[in-house]
């Protein structure tokens, strides 16, 4: 197998747009935090159920389907409409603790957020399908990549048909947003999958006792009231989802300000986001099944290079959200440096199959711009611009030599783009872009043409190592106006991130010249994209 292509940063020639004022010295950090693996506080994971709790458990898992079901179908008296202008369902917090009232009243401290949404749509993929996701955390987190940055079965309580109705299982999961700067939320919940007639079915979650996260050293900070999903089956490949998203949320440090609307809001993590990426994972599995169609590939890709391709793309995409975690196992160092940017760095010694074996340097930061998030997509996807804000392409265009649409929107499609300039020719960059009613991701790193060659010709992809770097962009959250004032303008927030092999030996220590070198790169690609989009400024 081909080595992955090494950008050693030491190498990069930055003299496009180099930050002023940056020498290799670097901004001030202590380079022993970014010396080791990743080494975040411990997280424990939840203890298994003993005998003594299943009853219990089976107990209020049955009550939570009872309830999703009666939260799913109720009508304009619980389900309100959210902000002016925003047509989405929230959760009328005094109709719920009047209809729903818990033991012990309705008393909830004043420090716990209340988020509560609901949305439905129509889903291009069967019923039962839908429920094999639902109960396999491997597909979750595969479905979910933007949401969910970790998720696993701790422990299974009923094994129901096929693994599917009557099924009760304990999960842990970490929701997070894509940026270093909000932290995730860790979850462990019980989840039931019940049919509830022919073609109906009900998935639903809720949290375990505070108490007993508490006794087993699992403070948890987010609890997931009865939440979860009524899926109906279409008979013509749809399904019918209504989705209830139902938390409360101990925020207890400060929101970063670029987040504060979108998390406060409950729109980070409502039904809307998770519903609208189901939305677009469906439509990305469903498109392997019409690879044989022709489609415009200059490359000639066969079918099933294609789907070998699908494979890896998948693979990249997976790997950079899970890179912009912000889990207590993955730290991150704010830079002190001179620049407008701040950037965080983080590292972690990559000995996986899918990754380049040595010390690899992560490096993001998140700005606000005041365009729409959909013109930030159509801009850093379209290889026409991207002369305009990659640095490493030092100012020469790329070509796309294959595409695979996997969408309906015509942004969604994995493309192998090919540089210009003759010292490019033995660079490829595999690159995915997909965006849905939530927000958008395009995501790329680089190949060698014997990998691609790999890869086209059909042959298992797993074995080829990738470094991804790319974008996250996400709505700001901000409500529009009512009334006679005008609403504010339109904006988003965007994460860019790098991944840097920064040496292939893994017991090499970062040098500040590494890190200088990336906090340029970073400061210089944001610059170049606030420049092309006419939104230049701090």
């Amino acid at each position: 197998m081909p080595p992955v292509p090494t950008m050693s940063v030491s190498s990069l020639d930055l003299s496009v747009g180099g930050m002023p004022g940056q020498g290799l010295g670097g901004p001030s950090l202590d380079l022993d935090l970014l010396s080791g693996c990743s080494s975040g506080l411990p997280y424990h994971m939840p203890a298994p159920v003993t005998e003594m709790e299943r009853p219990m458990m089976v107990d209020m898992a049955t009550r939570a389907m009872d309830e999703l079901i009666r939260l799913a179908q109720a009508g304009e008296q619980i389900w309100v409409q959210g902000m002016p202008g925003d047509a989405r369902e929230v959760l009328d917090v005094a109709t719920y603790d009047s209809l729903f009232a818990k033991p012990g009243g309705a008393f909830r401290p004043p420090e716990i957020n209340v988020e509560g949404s609901r949305d439905s749509g129509l889903v291009f993929m069967s019923a039962v399908a839908l429920v094999d996701v639902f109960m396999d955390t491997n597909k979750w987190m595969e479905f979910f990549p933007g949401i969910v940055s970790k998720a696993q079965t701790v422990d299974v309580l009923v094994n129901g048909l096929c693994g599917r109705s009557e099924s009760l299982i304990m999960m842990y999961e970490e929701l997070h947003i894509m940026t270093p700067v909000v932290p995730t939320r860790e979850l462990s919940f019980l989840r039931y999958c019940k049919q509830i007639e022919q073609g109906l079915w009900a998935v639903a979650d809720v949290s375990l006792d505070g108490q007993r996260d508490a006794h087993y050293g699992v403070p948890s900070r987010s609890r997931r009231m009865p939440s979860g999903c009524l899926i109906a089956d279409m008979s013509n490949g749809y399904s019918k989802v209504t989705w209830v998203e139902h938390l409360e949320i101990e925020h207890m440090l400060p929101i970063n300000v670029l987040y504060r609307n979108l998390v406060l809001s409950g729109a980070a993590f409502g039904a809307h986001r998770w519903l609208a990426a189901l939305q677009r994972a469906c439509e990305r599995f469903a498109s392997l099944a019409t690879l044989g169609v022709p489609h415009h590939d200059v490359a000639g890709v066969t079918p099933e290079g294609k789907r070998s391709m699908m494979r890896l793309s998948q693979r990249m995409v997976s790997s950079f959200c899970a890179s912009l975690s912000s889990s207590p196992l993955q730290r991150w160092t704010l830079l002190s440096g001179t620049t407008d940017v701040s950037v965080c760095v983080s590292t972690h010694r990559s000995t996986d199959s899918g990754q380049p074996n040595g010390v690899v340097l992560s490096a993001a930061t998140s700005i606000w711009l005041p365009v729409p998030g959909d013109h930030v997509f159509a801009f850093v996807r379209d290889e026409n611009a991207r002369s305009q804000w990659d640095v490493l392409s030092h100012g020469n265009q790329v070509q796309e030599v294959s595409r695979i649409p996997n969408g309906s929107n015509p942004g969604n499609c994995i493309s192998l783009l090919r540089g210009l300039n003759a010292n490019q020719n033995s660079m490829l960059i595999l690159q995915e872009s997909c965006a849905d009613a939530s927000g958008a991701l395009v995501v790329y790193s680089p190949i060698d043409i014997p990998a691609a060659n790999v890869v086209m010709s059909g042959e298992d992809p797993s074995g080829i190592p990738l470094l991804p770097s790319g974008f996250a962009i996400l709505p700001d959250g901000r409500p529009g106006s009512s009334g006679a004032a005008a609403p504010p303008p339109p904006g988003c927030v965007v994460t860019v991130a790098f991944q840097i092999l920064v040496s292939n030996l893994p017991s090499s220590r970062l040098n500040a010249e590494s890190v200088a070198t990336v906090n340029s790169l970073i400061g210089t690609t944001v610059q170049q994209i606030k420049a092309a989009l006419n939104c230049a400024g701090p």
